[in-house]
């Protein structure tokens, strides 16, 4: 049995419903290169290969869309989302070290309580998820957890322009096209963690600070693809 196979049982075992499954499997497609960028995605094809309808299809191509996986071409249907170039790269680097620190130190003074909550469970899951298997569906996860995690950072500092401009960024999907070890998820867990009891403190320049070092140390996991 494959990685891919364990993951989609898995997936059935959490009872998730089909469009999330056929969600997850295109993610997974495109995260480990099965299918390239450019290549195109017709909802018959995904439909015969999962044995689905093409509702579900539909709506997984939809969301893949929105956050920015797959391109829709007028009369040409859906293809991969290219991959960043190193100028692009550095460019998301340096924008993301202007807003995040500042998101966190901003969510040091202004997350709630509940929000805080949310952001330990989602750190909570990272964990899990990065412990439960080394397969491509966990990988996966792992790299939609890590964008919510930021998206609740960036909303718990209650500035909605930098937590839009972020989220049309789609930056995890990005990153984690371009490498899948395993210290891109175990390292990452930990920096949240600094960041988490930096914001839970209520120390802003601490929360900043960790922010900043968090981004550093991400763009230089995701940095050694293009050195390859």
């Amino acid at each position: 049995m494959t990685s891919r196979d364990r993951g989609r049982g898995e997936e059935r075992r959490r009872g998730l419903p089909i469009a999330d499954e056929v969600y997850n499997e295109i993610l997974s497609s495109v995260l480990f290169s099965r299918v390239q960028a450019g290549d195109r995605i017709t909802i018959d094809a995904v439909a015969r290969e999962y044995n689905v309808s093409q509702t579900p299809v539909r709506e997984a191509l939809h969301r893949l869309q929105a956050d920015g996986i797959v391109v829709r071409h007028h009369l040409a249907g859906y293809r991969v989302a290219p991959m960043l170039t190193r100028e692009q790269f550095e460019d998301l680097v340096e924008l993301r070290l202007l807003l995040e620190p500042a998101a966190a130190r901003r969510a040091a003074e202004r997350m709630s309580v509940e929000e805080l909550g949310e952001l330990r469970a989602l750190s909570a899951e990272m964990s899990t998820e990065a412990h439960r298997s080394t397969g491509e569906h966990a990988y996966a996860r792992f790299s939609q957890l890590d964008a919510q995690f930021h998206e609740a950072v960036a909303r718990g500092g209650g500035n909605q322009f930098v937590r839009e401009s972020l989220t049309r960024l789609h930056t995890h999907v990005h990153l984690f096209r371009l490498a899948h070890q395993t210290s891109i998820t175990s390292e990452a867990i930990d920096e949240h963690e600094a960041v988490i009891e930096a914001i839970a403190s209520r120390a802003p320049d601490a929360a900043a600070f960790a922010m900043r070092q968090h981004l550093e140390a991400s763009a230089r996991r995701f940095r050694a693809a293009f050195d390859t």
